[in-house]
């Protein structure tokens, strides 16, 4: 295996690419009691048509999620029960790009893996049991239906994006999973769950050596480059709508303010363009910001605000959200200083100090063993390396954040989605 330092960080990282493909990435850190284990495959919500087999496939919005879900089924029962019974708390995720499985452990940790590989290769599925989960997902459906964040966020991209699958619900729609079968998770597993669409990521008081032979050991020993796949007709620069409003069982309105973005490259591009877009937002909506206080003097803002930046396969964007008495009257505040500072610049003294404050962050959130596995495994699927960010926040200068800042102001290029309460729509 490879060793790679990173001084600035403190970190050492050992990786290896195995003869199927596999990419293992591990982070030895002697003397801690716990170890993290994380197996991703590069496949989420928005991958829902892929060429194999000589044709196009097109598969149901929510196959990757309920993929997940049935992934955990195994011919001596659920997997989670058995890695819980080595003493492990297991578990996983699907997002709009990546699906993970993962478990943190004190003891029988090589054990777990051997698990935890063994039946996320192995697909075990029944029409039988794929029929039961139906009902499960469906509630799981429902009750995110019912839940106004969750509403308003997807209401915000449905408003952004006129074709990207990103606009679509992780999990589907209750019709949508009506259509899964067997045969389809099958079919996407042969299509994503191929180690050389995959990355192990383990971080904790192991054998790096001994991992990849792990690995080496349970898995496939021939893997496949990734699919081809198709997200639908590139998107127009201009938003596919500029507003979006619903109305909900709740007490003040909440709402998402997004900001369509040109989506980065793969690579180095990508966490470039994710370090501006968070500093952006920091200049412009922090707590340290000028226009903070005054948003939050007004009740147009309160503890609930938060703001982040997301990017996928064809669609980058800024957000902002949380509960406001008067969304539309926040949207206008938040253009106006965005277009103040792209005719003024962003204070000196306060983009350094954003700039170590997010720099601190980073570095801290390395402390978490989820957080670093995690980070690692996400960068290497957009094609960079995550933790030479210390490198790059050298690059990043003022104006580079007030560039990103004037390009949030363009016309037709937000959406502000609101939920408002019973009988208040506006």
């Amino acid at each position: 295996m490879e060793k790679r330092e990173y001084p600035r960080l403190g970190e050492s990282i050992w990786h290896t690419v195995l003869p199927n493909g596999l990419h293992v990435y591990v982070d030895a850190k002697p003397g801690f009691q716990k170890s993290y284990a994380f197996f991703a495959t590069d496949y989420g919500s928005m991958d829902t048509r892929f060429f194999l087999d000589g044709a196009w496939q097109d598969t149901p919005a929510g196959v990757a999620h309920y993929l997940e879900h049935k992934t955990f089924d195994t011919p001596e029962g659920n997997a989670l029960q058995l890695m819980a019974a080595n003493g492990a708390s297991p578990n996983a995720f699907t997002s709009t790009a990546l699906t993970g499985y993962y478990f943190e452990s004190t003891e029988n940790f090589e054990e777990t893996l051997k698990l935890l590989l063994s039946f996320v290769s192995t697909p075990y599925y029944t029409q039988e049991s794929v029929d039961k989960e139906q009902g499960i997902i469906g509630q799981e459906i429902r009750m995110s239906d019912d839940e106004p964040d969750y509403r308003v966020f997807y209401g915000m991209l449905e408003g952004l994006y006129a074709h990207s699958p990103v606009r679509v619900d992780v999990g589907g729609t209750v019709e949508s999973i009506s259509h899964i079968t067997a045969d389809t998770l099958n079919l996407c597993h042969r299509a994503f769950y191929d180690p050389g669409n995959m990355a192990l990521c383990v971080a904790g008081d192991v054998d790096p050596e001994r991992i990849a032979a792990i690995a080496q050991e349970v898995l496939p020993q021939t893997g496949h480059p990734p699919v081809e796949r198709d997200y639908g007709p590139a998107e127009p620069d201009e938003v596919a709508a500029e507003s979006w409003e619903r109305e909900m069982e709740v007490s003040t309105p909440i709402f998402q303010l997004g900001f369509k973005c040109p989506p980065p490259k793969k690579g180095r591009e990508w966490l470039r363009w994710a370090l501006v877009g968070d500093l952006a937002l920091d200049a412009l909506l922090g707590t340290s910001s000028p226009l903070y206080s005054a948003l939050y003097a007004q009740g147009l803002l309160n503890e609930s605000f938060s703001y982040g930046c997301e990017a996928y396969p064809g669609a980058a964007f800024l957000c902002a959200g949380g509960e406001s008495r008067d969304p539309h009257a926040l949207r206008n505040a938040i253009l106006a200083e965005a277009q103040r500072i792209g005719r003024e610049g962003v204070d000196e003294a306060l983009f350094q100090r954003l700039k170590r404050a997010s720099y601190g962050g980073l570095v801290r959130a390395l402390n978490s063993f989820e957080t670093l596995c995690i980070e690692l495994t996400t960068s290497h699927f957009q094609g960079h390396d995550y933790l030479e960010f210390p490198q790059i926040f050298d690059e990043i200068g003022r104006e580079d954040v007030e560039a990103c800042i004037r390009q949030m102001t363009r016309p037709h290029g937000n959406t502000l989605a609101v939920i408002w309460p019973k009988g208040e729509r506006k």
